[in-house]
């Protein structure tokens, strides 16, 4: 993968450096003596620990690496970064990034090639998910479980191509980033003129062939339209509520409500301009709009999604941070910073299984919140 992706490139994919310079998140070296160097999850209390270690921790949107360096796919971790993916309590990383334009078919082919082999070189730690069996296999054979996913689907140009994805392992699939494509719209867009007959097809053909729906950036419109239409459930694995922020980005009420009539899960993300729209923003905020979600539709539809590597976003060496932040419009509102204190650390869970004790929340429902309700939903799809 080379420089000359990076027009096409969604934010999970558009971590620039400076102009002419290799496409890198430096998880050893510019950003290194900005992120914290281990996972400590003894400081937190023994109720926390208890839980994280017991429940099946999903995080629903959290890309294993923000990196696009040519040796990307071939880079092995270092000892430091291995022992904070153990020590940080997640389970499952849903490994999605947004790739688009016209050579999105082979360009996904190629991420799916490349990540795949990354996993390999790495069995000791991680294990690629076929099936839903998977996630509890990892859990109990102490290994990482990664679903490949992706934050767009423009690589499928004709209906035949989920299945050709579905068997290059991809389990979960956006069907739109921010922008218009031949399926829908993104949350941004001046229009949403919903699904189109094309959308409506490959809609339809990710259910029968068991590809999770993902509505996470679609617009308003293409979100219900979307809903309405699958005959089970589908997800929005990272996303927010728009009754506590008023963010293109965010879903109404009225989509909750009817994805969680379908089954459907929500997980909810930290991203600083999502949680909140002014200052302060803390991790109770997202508890926030977890509260919201188990209060309008029951505890049983809401998740994890946190859209974020261990480390976060404001880690980045300055100038891939500037190219970012230029990379979308002014209605994605960026502030300052980018991460939550304490959501931007590779025990961010143990943070967040804190502030859900703190609320009052009992165990049970800590643990659904945490992985139980995903791993529900993908048993569901993924049969």
């Amino acid at each position: 993968m080379t420089d000359d992706l990076s027009p096409r490139l969604s934010r999970r994919a558009l971590l620039l450096a400076s102009a002419g310079a290799a496409l890198a998140l430096n998880l050893g070296g510019a950003a290194a003596a900005k992120r914290p160097r281990r996972a400590e999850p003894a400081r937190y209390s023994a109720r926390a620990r208890a839980l994280v270690e017991r429940a099946l921790v999903i995080d629903m949107l959290a890309p294993l690496r923000l990196d696009l360096r040519p040796d990307v796919y071939t880079r092995t971790l270092s000892a430091a970064e291995i022992a904070d993916f153990r020590a940080s309590g997640i389970d499952v990383f849903h490994n999605a990034w947004g790739l688009e334009g016209a050579d999105a078919r082979e360009r996904v082919a190629e991420y799916l090639a490349g990540w795949h082999g990354f996993l390999a070189r790495h069995s000791d730690l991680f294990l690629l998910v076929d099936r839903a069996a998977d996630l509890d296999r990892a859990k109990r054979d102490g290994k990482i479980a990664v679903i490949a996913g992706v934050q767009n689907a423009e690589q499928f140009r004709s209906k035949d191509d989920v299945k050709f994805f579905h068997g290059l392992g991809l389990r979960c699939a956006q069907l739109t980033y921010n922008s218009q494509t031949l399926i829908g719209s993104g949350s941004t867009e001046r229009e949403d003129g919903g699904l189109s007959d094309y959308g409506v097809a490959i809609v339809q053909e990710m259910e029968r062939v068991g590809v999770l729906i993902d509505v996470s950036h679609c617009g308003a419109r293409t979100t219900l339209d979307a809903i309405e239409l699958a005959k089970g459930p589908i997800a929005i694995t990272h996303s927010n509520c728009r009754a506590l922020n008023d963010h293109p980005r965010l879903k109404t009420d009225e989509a909750i409500r009817k994805l969680a009539a379908k089954g459907g899960v929500m997980g909810i993300t930290g991203v600083r301009m999502f949680v909140g729209a002014k200052e302060p923003t803390t991790i109770d905020g997202i508890v926030d709009h977890i509260d919201h979600v188990a209060k309008l539709v029951g505890i049983e539809h809401v998740g994890i999604g946190s859209d974020a590597d261990l480390y976060g976003y404001d880690a980045m060496p300055a100038d891939q941070l500037k190219a970012l932040r230029a990379a979308y419009k002014a209605s994605y509102g960026f502030r300052e910073r980018i991460d939550i204190e304490g959501f931007d650390r590779p025990t961010k869970i143990y943070e967040l299984t804190e502030a859900l004790i703190k609320r009052g929340y009992a165990d049970a429902d800590i643990e659904a919140v945490l992985g139980g309700n995903f791993r529900r939903l993908l048993g569901q799809v993924w049969r």
